[in-house]
């Protein structure tokens, strides 16, 4: 059995998720604390995604990465490089279906705890960086790190928009989901058999491990 699909799979949602993460994070805290007009114009587009079919997902990410995209044109007359149909597209198809996941979990864990923690810190001399690594991080890491494991499965699992960017190019692109997909097309039922049973263990074990690791933290703050 070949198991290219599950290193590039990894490979693929591990690095779309850090990303993610960062991202996630970063707006989610600067929006989550702050008003501004246009806020809830922002956060829609930000979720999108989450309504959006893949395919459209897709298309659009086509459309501005392809060789004619805006993006996709500048990246091939500057550096000769084509993000259509490499695992790069790969990723950057996983970031953008996964990234409301964890924008809705890192807004909603900053919101949990009162503001008066962060303003009682910066009221004695801390500066806004200190309170946010000492204060805000630490008291917001539960919902963070719920946000970072469905970020991660819903990476794993991406199917249409990474087919529409990437492509199914065995050894570059393959993804498990892919896999599956040209498995069943063909025919190889015994291989997309392994591959369904394979990612869903590997997604059942993340929800599993996420939904014990968020009751024993509830256990330990009711024990507190």
């Amino acid at each position: 059995m070949d198991y290219t699909p599950l290193i590039l799979s990894i490979k693929i949602a591990g690095i779309a998720t850090c990303i993610v993460f960062l991202l996630g994070v970063s707006c989610a805290r600067l929006i989550s604390r702050n008003q501004f007009p246009g806020k809830r114009l922002l956060e829609a587009l930000f979720l999108l995604p989450l309504v959006l079919p893949p395919t459209v997902v897709g298309f659009g990410l086509l459309f501005i990465f392809g060789k004619n995209g805006p993006i996709g044109r500048l990246l091939l007359q500057w550096f000769d490089y084509q993000i259509v149909f490499t695992w790069v597209g790969a990723v950057i198809a996983a970031v953008v279906v996964s990234f409301p996941l964890m924008y809705q979990s890192a807004a909603a864990a900053f919101l949990k705890y009162e503001k008066n923690l962060e303003h009682a810190a910066l009221t004695m001399g801390a500066s806004k960086w200190k309170v946010f690594w000492t204060i805000s991080f630490p008291l917001a890491w539960p919902g963070l790190v719920g946000g970072f494991v469905l970020s991660f499965a819903r990476a794993l699992g991406e199917f249409g928009a990474t087919l529409m960017v990437a492509g199914y190019i065995p050894n570059q692109t393959n993804t498990i989901p892919l896999t599956i997909y040209f498995a069943v097309e063909s025919g190889n039922m015994q291989t997309a058999l392994f591959w369904v049973i394979g990612i869903v263990i590997v997604g059942f074990t993340a929800i599993l491990w996420l939904n014990w690791w968020s009751g024993r933290n509830i256990l330990k703050l009711t024990k507190e």
